[in-house]
């Protein structure tokens, strides 16, 4: 808002004076959502990382674990238990909100499984292709939690930014401009009334001067 573009009148005054005060409001508010969107920021990121190094611990044991049970039972046997089993994880996505932000909440069923329930026969297989199989069961409900975390924090991310932009567009430039819009019309305002003071003046002077 520039200041030309203004009315220098006391209604336009007053009408500023409630915008500076209503948008330095939604300022502190923006200001106080920025911070606590970044306080949630940092801890999501602590847990993405725990998880992080959660899914290369599983990934290194399932391997190793696959990689015994090939050695006892043989590759075929690995593949053929692999494939043998009937049911498959299922994923549901839900949403929650978090901080007024949308954020996804992941749900994993029919991960784990029982011995029976895996598809091969218990006869003719070794202890370590179950092992195998459970590391990486706990391996696929790790990176279904990593999904899930990783989602959040990326869009509190987004989030945060949309919100700091917004918080520097008061503080920068709308602010300012109003505040600036404010003197502008208070300096015209007392100098029209200082040339009405003058003008006042000179009838007064006038009217004196005719009946002297």
């Amino acid at each position: 808002m520039a200041p030309q573009d203004v009315k220098p009148t006391r209604s336009e005054l007053l009408e500023i004076k409630k915008r500076i005060k209503l948008t330095q409001s939604g300022y502190k508010i923006l200001k106080m959502k920025r911070d606590g969107l970044i306080l949630e920021f940092f801890k999501i990121l602590e847990q993405a990382k725990q998880v992080r190094d959660k899914i290369q611990k599983d990934y290194d044991d399932a391997m190793e674990k696959a990689a015994i049970a090939e050695a006892v039972d043989g590759a075929i046997a690995v593949r053929s238990a692999a494939f043998a089993r009937q049911s498959h994880p299922e994923i549901s996505l839900r949403s929650k909100n978090l901080m007024g932000i949308v954020v996804p909440q992941i749900d994993a069923t029919l991960v784990k499984s029982t011995v029976d329930q895996r598809g091969y026969g218990v006869i003719g297989t070794s202890t370590y292709i179950d092992e195998a199989t459970a590391a990486f069961e706990k391996l696929v409900e790790t990176m279904v939690q990593a999904a899930e975390i990783e989602t959040t924090m990326k869009k509190l991310l987004d989030e945060i930014e949309k919100t700091k932009r917004r918080v520097n567009a008061l503080e920068y430039k709308v602010i300012p401009e109003l505040k600036e819009a404010e003197t502008f019309i208070t300096l015209r305002l007392e100098e029209m009334e200082r040339d009405n003071t003058f003008r006042l003046k000179r009838v007064k002077d006038k009217a004196a001067a005719k009946t002297a």
